[in-house]
């Protein structure tokens, strides 16, 4: 009998080859700057809680009080039975943090840049991209059945002479681009990207998911570190990083969140944002206003480690950001490094193709880390690479 799933081990045989085969690490506890993985504490210096508010106890009490008053689920489609006060709430939060006219929750950031994409743009349409955008932005592209152009990363030339060649042949152009980009921790020329935008009559989608908490004065994102008008363009984030909880959201100006809550399907038919985790993202955005001593610790933090590493002759690819990337010859020298420096006692994981173009080790510094966390990563790195 023809085993119809028989293809299944030879893809995997071939992933196992490429030394590309993943598992996750399963994590027995988290607290700050520690996790325990398979009984060993290690220093975390992979996680995306750049203000170290995942474990904050006012987030924990914040979504015990929510679970207290409307339970575990919200039971339903925010249009049907899912609507709670706090996720109008949550929603008005964050269009003041964000400074836009209005905001839209959704239950991940995944499911607002698929949901979000395809409601702008159809098959009569254009999108031009980022060679490096995240799989979310690559797949709401598709999903759209939108023409999909690529230009070569934070490349203006080349997105301009893409304008210039087929703008003119759709009814619309969405320009989609990470801000700060996941892998690699730089960020674009979104200013360059508006004066485009203007030039060629088109819309802006960026995903600030690792910009938020991070970037900006009050720590608003990419859009207020470069002094734009947020309601010029699609802003698209995530509360599961710097906000320490999980979902997605879109904010913009008035007229785009209306549409979207009336022809967004992945906002429209996905059940809505749990109460805890909309409460703990509130109390998240309420601690980034009024303690803006959390961001500045962050970004001490991120000069401590670059200070360190200036002082060594190891190179890292450039970043303006929380991540830092060491820059690796093959996968299996990223896995090597990564099983080196967990016996060291530190949590980076290797992360190589087809996640990246090239295997490297990602570091997060956080505002949990302290100065001796940080000195034992560069010294530990410096001991590797010499």
């Amino acid at each position: 009998m023809i085993d119809p799933y028989d293809w299944i081990d030879r893809s995997l045989n071939t992933i196992h080859k490429a030394q590309w085969h993943r598992s996750p690490a399963p994590i027995e506890a988290s607290q700050g700057n520690y996790i325990t993985v398979a009984g060993r504490q290690l220093l975390n210096f992979a996680s995306n809680d750049y203000l170290g508010l995942a474990t904050d106890p006012r987030l924990k009490a914040a979504a015990i009080q929510a679970i207290q008053i409307y339970g575990t689920g919200s039971t339903g489609s925010r249009l049907v039975t899912g609507q709670r006060p706090l996720h109008r709430e949550l929603e008005e939060s964050i269009a003041s943090l964000k400074k836009s006219a209005d905001a839209l929750v959704f239950s991940s950031g995944y499911a607002a840049n698929l949901g979000t994409i395809a409601a702008l743009v159809g098959d009569r349409d254009l999108i031009i991209a980022d060679q490096y955008n995240h799989s979310s932005l690559k797949n709401g592209a598709i999903l759209s059945q939108a023409k999909i152009l690529v230009y070569q990363h934070c490349d203006l030339n080349h997105l301009q002479k893409l304008l210039k060649n087929h703008r003119n042949q759709f009814r619309r152009c969405l320009l989609v681009t990470d801000t700060v980009f996941s892998m690699d921790g730089d960020l674009c020329p979104l200013p360059g990207i508006m004066e485009l935008a203007t030039a060629f009559d088109c819309m802006v989608l960026v995903d600030e998911a690792h910009a938020t908490g991070v970037l900006g004065a009050t720590g608003a994102g990419a859009i207020e570190h470069f002094n734009l008008d947020p309601d010029r363009l699609v802003c698209i984030g995530t509360l599961s990083k710097a906000l320490g909880s999980l979902g997605g959201y879109v904010s913009g100006s008035a007229k785009l969140i209306d549409f979207l809550r009336n022809r967004c399907a992945s906002w429209i038919y996905t059940t809505a944002l749990s109460p805890a985790d909309t409460a703990a993202a509130l109390k998240a955005i309420e601690l980034i206003i009024i303690k803006p001593s959390i961001g500045r610790q962050l970004w001490h933090n991120i000069e401590y480690f670059r200070t360190l590493l200036a002082s060594t002759n190891i190179k890292m690819i450039p970043s303006d950001s929380a991540i830092i990337c060491w820059e690796l010859p093959s996968a299996e020298q990223a896995l090597k490094i990564s099983g080196l420096l967990q016996e060291q006692g530190i949590f980076a994981p290797a992360i190589r193709p087809p996640t990246v173009p090239t295997s490297r080790i990602r570091f997060t510094i956080t505002a949990a880390h302290r100065s001796a966390d940080i000195e034992k990563l560069a010294a530990t790195i410096e001991s590797l690479g010499g």
